[in-house]
């Protein structure tokens, strides 16, 4: 009887998914192929980014269903298009009003700096923005437009850089939880929050360290774009926060009104026929191709790095995952490619699997070996296991304000048993083999022998990360164990300590790679990241939905039951952490 429920579960929810995700697939499908309006002959983009970017698009097009969101490698892409198009007269940009990721934030300004320098003029509108996020990146893009408009009687609050952290040890002792973990070495910080209840020395000197350096290339950039001193303008950033017309006479912006009159004013610029247009219907107007001759290989990885190809998970939910086979296997195609002259590797990560990202960093030599550099490009993270992929890159481009670093390593696990015994709930063992056998085991902590053993392994981990990073950067081994030591810094900083060459964004990366290349002229992008046609998305969650566990659960996820979809998130983080080493880093910017 109760294989018998199960199965008429799975049924249903085979079912449902036939019947609803079918249909919304088809109309996906035709939805993208339907021919774009024409773009009047003047318009203005409207680049709207309230919603939210992504680093990249998401490799899963059902992820992205119903949702109003682009990546900052479309937006900045689009914008290069239309710095040569001629119906483009003007962009008014949107700002969010919270934080916007600093490295993004640069990314954009690049961007738009672009655009001006085409002789296209640049709007930014506020409605006001507050302290949630790293602010000052988002004042920062403002100041980058033309003319930054805010909405009367909008608040800026733009005075500094604070985060907050949770530690959970007190809690975990009055509980009976035991946290046991080891990290490699004492910056390597991501856990924490279990191990104690307030920020090491270590944790706080490094979280100021980057908090600094980006509030710092913050400020001074928006002086440099506002022609202002740094000193006077973060004096009087700090002095805040103020109404909008505040603001104005304190120079912060240029004109306070509705985001209608910010249209009607770029619209006046653009001729007497200009027309608004949303940036992302623009967007989808497609990319200019050239299918034939040289080309630079435009490789894509965003989210935490795991073995594996894509298939693990919801693919329903949001979210990206580096899939250690697919990057690599589309590095290895872009080297036996032979239109492919280099390849640009961007990189999004905060890290994941040690094994993982070796295999991708295997792939980087595959390349190298075969005469086509690799160029990284890093996004608004491309720290521990992000970095350790970028290690023996021909060449390593950051934003200033990109996170990279946190060499080093960490792991454990949470010790469950006395808590639960306190509910009347056993855990008991038995295992056969050596003695480590139940050594990951949730009734106790590590014994003497089992963590004499795994700290051990940690070890060797740490040091294969640590001559990874010699080898790639040509740097003496004892160097790198002194800046290393799981500590994270912005790419400003790295650059100082030779972890990256340049300070720059992506297309910067493009025009390295095509130097040590040594190709002139234009050259075609030829995107090879992993991207999972529709059909192949729908046939990914069919797939999940077919074993009968996850049947039930998928089923009880359709008729909106949050738990089931706790359930199968459950699923692909058990898969990172039993028994892992994670080069793993915290992700505390947005």
């Amino acid at each position: 009887m109760k294989q018998f429920l199960i199965t008429m579960a799975g049924v249903f929810a085979g079912l449902v998914i036939f019947v609803i995700g079918v249909p919304v697939l088809l109309v996906m499908m035709a939805a993208s192929a339907a021919r774009p309006e024409p773009l009047p002959a003047q318009a203005v983009l409207e680049l709207d980014l309230r919603n939210g970017l992504t680093d990249q698009d998401a490799q899963n097009p059902l992820i992205s269903l119903g949702r109003r969101s682009m990546s900052v490698m479309s937006v900045i892409e689009s914008l290069r298009r239309a710095e040569t198009d001629g119906r483009v007269k003007g962009v008014l940009v949107r700002l969010p009003e919270t934080g916007i990721a600093p490295a993004s934030a640069d990314e954009l300004r690049l961007a738009l700096k672009r655009f001006r320098a085409a002789g296209k003029p640049v709007i930014a509108h506020s409605q006001g923005i507050y302290p949630a996020g790293v602010v000052t990146s988002t004042y920062m893009l403002g100041s980058a437009a033309d003319e930054f408009w805010m909405q009367p009687a909008a608040s800026l609050q733009v005075t500094g850089l604070a985060t907050e952290d949770v530690f959970l040890k007190r809690a975990f002792d009055k509980y009976g939880i035991e946290a046991d973990f080891e990290q490699r070495q004492e910056y390597k910080n991501a856990v924490n929050q279990y191990l104690y209840s307030d920020y090491t020395p270590e944790h706080r000197e490094a979280q100021l360290s980057w908090m600094g350096s980006i509030y710092r290339s913050a400020v001074v950039t928006a002086a440099l774009d506002r022609k202002k001193d740094p000193a006077a303008l973060q004096k009087a950033l700090e002095a805040g926060p103020y109404l909008a017309e505040e603001a104005q006479r304190q120079g912060l912006i240029d004109k306070v009104g509705q985001v209608r009159e910010a249209e009607k004013a770029l619209l006046a610029k653009a001729g007497d026929a200009a027309k608004l247009v949303d940036f992302e219907d623009y967007l989808h107007q497609g990319r200019r191709r050239n299918e034939t001759g040289q080309a630079i290989a435009v490789v894509e990885g965003e989210g935490p790095i795991v073995t594996g190809e894509n298939g693990v998970g919801n693919p329903l939910t949001g979210g990206s995952t580096i899939y250690a086979d697919e990057i690599a296997d589309a590095i290895y195609e872009a080297v036996e490619d032979d239109d492919v002259k280099a390849i640009v590797l961007r990189v999004n990560s905060p890290g994941g699997s040690d094994t993982a990202s070796e295999q991708i960093a295997a792939a980087v030599r595959a390349a190298k070996a075969a005469k086509k550099p690799v160029v990284v490009s890093m996004g608004t993270y491309a720290a521990s296991g992000g970095y350790w992929i970028a290690t023996e890159a021909s060449s390593i481009i950051a934003q200033p304000t990109t996170l990279t670093g946190s060499i080093g390593v960490y792991g454990g696990k949470l010790a469950l048993g006395p808590a639960l015994e306190r509910f009347g709930i056993d855990l008991r063992q038995t295992s056969v083999g050596g003695a480590y056998a139940d050594a990951y085991s949730l009734g106790q902590g590590f014994g003497p022998e089992d963590e004499a053993a795994f700290g051990r392994w940690m070890d060797q981990i740490y040091e294969n990360f640590v001559a990874r990073v010699a080898t790639g950067r040509k740097l003496p081994v004892e160097r790198v164990r002194e800046i290393a030591r799981g500590r994270v810094w912005t790419g400003a900083q790295a650059r100082e300590l030779g972890l990256v060459d340049e300070v720059g964004g992506f297309y910067q990366a493009v025009e390295k790679a095509k130097a040590l290349a040594g190709l002139e002229g234009d050259v075609r992008l030829k995107r090879m990241s992993p991207q999972a046609s529709p059909f192949e998305a729908l046939e990914q969650l069919l797939g999940v939905s077919a074993a009968s566990a996850r049947t039930l659960a998928a089923a009880a996820w359709l008729m909106g039951d949050p738990r089931a979809e706790a359930v199968l998130d459950e699923i692909a983080r058990a898969r990172m952490a039993q028994g892992r080493a994670l080069v793993l880093s915290p992700t505390p910017v947005r």
